[in-house]
């Protein structure tokens, strides 16, 4: 049993912490911006709201967090109410924010400073996947602190892996996020064509998921996709920030991402259709249009 600190409390990282109490047996203090959103998880689950991110941080043996972007990972870090002052030398801190791989290498070099280790942890697998315990998580930062998170993290995942140094974790969350975008669009136009020439999709699906065109997105998502439903998942608003943090990225390092461009492109149309908070899944609606 671990003490540790879990900070934001969204809809990946709620299930996430309560995975570590009950699934890991670890005793956990929360903390959220939204102080209620504490009050009502540790009513459901026990364990401890701290009013700041250093309070909560302070006397743990780890410090999860799952944040929205850049500016916010470095709200819950840095400054006098950051988990980084609470937290004392040889201690260890995991984000699952999906940011930055420059925010990953500033974070541990900041650390650093302080004896903490940094380990940049994005996440794959949606909310579905947190709730049920099984995510994929790819991390970035040094063997020695990793080894000693990787059985903690085991809580919420049914994979997890060091992928290289600082910002590693993040870039691999990046071509995470490229496959999708692209595999996304593909299957959206597959089954907006199918539904024009009169298919039964359901017995498309059932041939074609049999063979090379099979995947995650439809197994899980073409029934919905077919009935125009864009409840289940990863928001578009949150899939223009990451498909963001790909391109700049890409920028940097000289990548050439045509398809992702394209497909940030219909994510934009789809947000301006009124679907901010559709899942990914809701390309398709803009084909239908």
């Amino acid at each position: 049993m671990a003490r540790v600190a879990f900070l934001g409390l969204g809809v990946m990282g709620y299930p996430m912490a309560a995975h570590l109490k009950a699934r890991g047996g670890h005793e956990v203090t929360v903390y959220n911006r939204t102080a209620a959103k504490s009050l009502k998880w540790v009513a459901e689950h026990g364990g401890r709201s701290m009013p700041t991110p250093r309070e909560a941080a302070e006397g743990q043996d780890m410090v999860f967090a799952c944040v929205g972007n850049d500016d916010d990972l470095r709200q819950v870090t840095l400054g006098e109410d950051g988990a980084f002052a609470g937290m004392k030398a040889g201690t260890i801190f995991v984000d699952h924010t999906t940011a930055s791989a420059d925010v990953a290498r500033e974070l541990y070099a900041e650390a650093a400073k302080r004896g903490i280790a940094f380990i940049d942890a994005p996440v794959s697998g949606g909310q579905a996947g947190a709730e049920n315990g099984a995510l994929t998580v790819m991390c970035g930062g040094d063997p020695e602190p990793y080894a000693a998170a990787e059985p903690v993290i085991a809580a919420f995942a049914k994979a997890c892996r060091l992928m290289g140094a600082p910002g590693a974790g993040q870039l691999t969350k990046m071509v995470n996020q490229i496959c999708i975008a692209g595999l996304v669009q593909g299957l959206a136009e597959g089954i907006a064509f199918g539904q024009k020439a009169g298919l039964n999709i359901a017995d498309v699906i059932a041939v074609i998921s049999k063979g090379a065109a099979q995947s995650w997105q439809m197994e899980n998502r073409y029934q919905t996709m077919a009935d125009d439903k864009f409840d289940f998942g990863f928001a578009v608003d949150w899939m223009r920030k990451d498909l963001g943090i790909c391109l700049e990225e890409a920028r940097r390092n000289g990548a050439h991402l045509p398809v992702t461009a394209l497909v940030d492109q219909f994510y934009s149309d789809v947000q301006a259709m009124g679907g901010k908070r559709w899942d990914t899944s809701s390309l398709i609606a803009r084909l239908k249009r």
